[in-house]
């Protein structure tokens, strides 16, 4: 390998760093909205940075305690799906594009509504660090349906466990264990 491959080659590895701890953020920021973790939440924004929900707008370090004050007043659970992830980075500033899709589970568990829409962000790397300066967000579409399936016999009786607003949450275990015996169906 000579030298300017060489040097490609190391642009292209600290490329791929910084889109990944870009995509790494922005998964720790959905799963912090879904397990109301304010700590993991407002750790993706920086101190100065901004979130745009609409008409709502506020700023980074207190958008958590918003964001799950209107989950818990409107849904019993939620899921932040982050699907499609564009990401230009230019040197410490990074124009994302990430299409997310939430499903809330409706209080009382009858109905539910998934809401596509998509992140538009300006993040910076600060620090060595790379959080969200400004957030904006759209709705695309919004759909209501039945969710009373989950609260069918047949379904209970399969024994999922459920998602929980905390640190209690399976997905905080470490190490991640089993709790009952293996069986063979």
């Amino acid at each position: 390998m000579d030298d300017m491959q060489l040097a490609q080659l190391c642009r292209d590895v600290v490329y791929l760093k910084d889109r990944l701890a870009i995509q790494d953020m922005i998964a720790r920021h959905a799963r912090g909205h879904d397990r109301h973790d304010v700590d993991l939440l407002t750790s993706a924004y920086h101190e100065d940075g901004v979130d745009e929900h609409g008409h709502a707008i506020n700023p980074g370090p207190l958008y958590a305690e918003w964001s799950n004050a209107v989950h818990a007043a409107g849904s019993d659970q939620h899921l932040h799906n982050i699907t499609t992830h564009l990401c230009e980075i230019d040197g410490d500033v990074a124009h994302c594009e990430s299409y997310v899709m939430v499903s809330l589970l409706d209080r009382g568990a009858k109905t539910a509504r998934i809401i596509n829409g998509r992140y538009i962000d300006r993040v910076e790397r600060r620090d060595g660090e790379w959080k969200i300066a400004l957030r904006r967000s759209t709705v695309d579409t919004l759909i209501t349906g039945d969710a009373s399936i989950l609260q069918h016999p047949k379904f209970i009786e399969q024994g999922y466990a459920k998602g929980m607003r905390d640190k209690s949450d399976v997905s905080y275990q470490r190490p991640i264990s089993l709790d009952t015996p293996v069986t063979i169906w």
